[in-house]
């Protein structure tokens, strides 16, 4: 269910606001004149979003090039490349 506060509120009460996105880890809609106007979050939660939408970018990626016939590396060729990587950081 989204939350879903006046813009009083965020003048008003703004440690309430602060304290309800820290502890309910989801955006706060913040209304002005009845319409959307803003959107608070905590830094958590603002992270927790970047690193998803880095993620589904680097998917897309994948699989714009599988569609585009690239195969890739295969398993034994990765942990290669991963154990060389982690040996040479010893």
């Amino acid at each position: 269910m989204p939350i879903i506060k006046p813009i009083s509120d965020l003048r008003n009460k703004s440690k309430e606001i602060s304290d309800l996105a820290r502890n309910s880890n989801e955006p706060i809609f913040i209304t002005k004149n009845g319409e959307g106007d803003l959107v608070v979050m905590s830094m958590a939660h603002y992270s927790h979003l970047e690193l998803k939408i880095d993620l589904l970018s680097k998917l897309a990626i994948a699989q714009k090039q599988r569609n585009e016939g690239d195969k890739g590396k295969s398993l034994k060729d990765v942990m290669t490349n991963i154990r060389a990587t982690i040996n040479a950081s010893r």
